[in-house]
């Protein structure tokens, strides 16, 4: 498996996905009930299977990533060749998690206690798992509104 089963509340949200690749793989809704049944470990490497198409088509779209942290935002826009950053940190005692963090920030992006940085970092040979890292530790996809309206604001 080259990133990880999908949740249980996934595998219920891509339902019909689901059926449409057992029917790829020529397999009915018997013949996957019997599966289960009689040869897990087969059923298990197909719910493997899947969940790896999966996360492969989302991480190809994801363009943008974002991680909060208490004193951190990690802001990325996930370009071709490189992934570009802007991180803003906070050197006072706000908690940006928060909801009064984060409206303290909003009203006060331009003061001393808020930096901004930027940088580029190259992708490894594997572009994906590069992506489904900064997921796993805690980065969500987004749109990119917060990555463009900072770099906007700094550039």
């Amino acid at each position: 498996m080259k990133y990880a089963r999908l949740t249980k509340e996934q595998f219920e949200e891509l339902h019909q996905e689901f059926i449409n690749f057992l029917a790829t793989q020529s397999i009915t809704a018997d013949e996957w009930t019997n599966l289960k049944a009689n040869k897990p470990d087969l059923a298990e490497m197909e719910l493997d299977v899947f969940s790896d198409l999966i996360w492969e088509g989302a991480l190809n779209k994801a363009e943008y990533i974002e991680h909060f942290a208490p004193k951190h935002m990690y802001l990325f826009h996930l370009d071709k060749a490189v992934m570009h950053a802007i991180v803003v940190n906070i050197k006072n005692d706000v908690d940006i998690t928060t909801q009064e963090g984060y409206n303290w920030l909003r009203e006060n992006l331009m003061d001393e206690n808020v930096e901004f940085l930027q940088a580029d970092k190259a992708y490894s040979e594997n572009k994906n798992l590069d992506k489904f890292k900064m997921i796993e530790q805690g980065a969500s996809i987004t749109k990119g509104e917060l990555f463009n309206y900072f770099n906007k604001l700094i550039n």
